[in-house]
């Protein structure tokens, strides 16, 4: 436990929780439903989390999409972490984010993660000219 991390504060109160890991409800939703779920120790990223937490967040993540399509019905998901400063990490306690993808939420999905490098977000399918 970090006293400085947000996410290692007693107000951060479980939806869903397995021993090593919990999930809540994302205090900024990018959409409805906007998850995080995050290891209970306070590690910095997927990589430096040991096996048995990448199991439990795993494991917690499809609970999770479980709770969201009964509570919010979406018609897609968004799964990601961001590992270090220049990725867009501004919490170093790991966190993966599951964002419910609804029809319309935005103009053209097409590309999900790869926005964040909007310039290489879109590029053409096979048959598609540039």
């Amino acid at each position: 436990m970090s006293s400085a991390c947000p996410f290692c504060q007693p107000d951060t109160l479980p939806v869903l929780e397995n021993a090593l890991a919990l999930a809540c409800f994302d205090k900024h939703p990018v959409t409805q439903g906007h998850m995080l779920v995050l290891t209970r120790r306070h590690v910095a990223s997927w990589f430096e989390a040991a096996a048995q937490e990448r199991l439990a967040l795993i494991s917690l993540l499809d609970e999770c999409r479980e709770l969201l399509d009964e509570r919010f019905h979406p018609d897609g998901y968004n799964v990601g972490t961001n590992v270090g400063v220049v990725s867009g990490q501004t919490i170093p306690h790991l966190h993966i984010h599951l964002i419910p993808r609804y029809t319309g939420d935005c103009a053209d999905p097409r590309g999900g993660v790869r926005g964040v490098i909007p310039s290489k977000q879109w590029y053409p399918l096979e048959g598609e000219k540039p």
